[in-house]
Order: structure tokens, then C-alpha cells, then sequence
């Protein structure tokens, strides 16, 4: 069934009040639709029931496409989600080649009930200024060195 953005925003939405009311997880709802916007999926935020901090909404929701088109390239596929993309979901959906994403409320909406996505992306654009946050450091490039050689050498799938 083809779906206008307005009604992928309204399943979207629908799903998280459901889940969010149910305690399984935060006000987050994903629909991922095709190019000619049929429905691929409905997808939202299981963090809690989970306990799995990566089970966003549009996490869910690309694993969900990935399952239902047996691909891991969503090209041409639509993201519908009720708020901007934390760092991660859209990295994911970078990740996935989804091109258009659509977004309800923002990341600084999402800040003021106290969801950390403005801060992050903050974060990701000035780690200095809260170095104390994450120490990152490397070790031992050679270990993944030698893991991409081979992985190039084999002619595999590049994604």
C-alpha cells in the first residue's frame, strides 16, 4: 500500500506512543518506505525492553528493511521518523544508502525532555571541548591492518 510522508509520519508516531506507553522504550517512531513510497516497515525505540542502547528507532527500522528487502542497501528507501537522527541512526542510515530522511521534531526538541542526541552531535563536532567524556586511543594498528589486507585481497563486497 502506498503511503504519503504524512502517514508514514502518523504510523511512525502511532508506534512510539504505543511502545513509550507500554514502557518498552522512548518517544521515537521510524517508517521506512520504498522509492514509490509503498511501506517496507514500522519501527520504534526498544531501548528498555531491550536494554540494548542501540535499539533506536531508526535502527530497528533499517534491521527490519534489511530483513524484509534481504539487502543491506537500502538505496532509493525513504526514513520517515518522528525526530532528527541521533549520530548513530544517521550514520546507520548512512551506512544503509538512504538518501532522504524525514524528520518530525529536532535534536534540541529532544534535548529539552532530556535526551542526550544535541549533545552528542555537539560532541562530534567539538570532541575537545568534553574530552573527558571518551578517551580514545589507538593500539596496535597492524592487528586491523592485516584484517583489511585480506578482506581487499579477497575481492569482497565493499558496502
Amino acid at each position: 500500500m502506498s503511503k504519503t510522508i504524512q502517514e508514514a509520519m502518523d504510523l511512525a508516531a502511532k508506534e512510539a506512543k504505543r511502545t513509550m506507553r507500554e514502557g518498552i522504550g522512548g518517544p521515537f517512531g521510524a517508517v521506512i518506505l520504498t522509492a514509490d513510497h509503498e511501506l517496507v516497515c514500522v519501527a520504534s525505540n526498544t531501548v528498555l525492553r531491550d536494554h540494548d542502547p542501540t535499539a533506536h528507532s531508526e535502527i530497528n527500522a533499517i534491521r527490519s528493511a534489511g530483513k524484509t528487502l534481504n539487502t543491506h542497501d537500502l538505496s532509493g528507501c525513504i526514513l520517515v521518523t518522528t525526530c532528527y537522527p541521533c549520530p548513530m541512526c544517521l550514520s546507520a542510515a548512512l551506512w544503509a544508502n538512504i538518501a532522504t530522511i524525514v524528520y518530525g521534531c529536532t535534536a534540541k526538541d529532544a534535548a529539552m525532555i532530556g535526551f542526550r542526541d544535541d549533545f552528542i552531535h555537539q560532541y562530534l563536532v567539538e570532541p575537545e571541548k568534553n574530552a573527558e567524556l571518551v578517551r580514545i586511543f589507538q593500539s596496535d594498528p597492524e592487528k586491523g591492518l592485516s584484517l583489511f589486507r585480506e578482506y581487499h585481497e579477497s575481492r569482497s563486497e565493499m558496502y
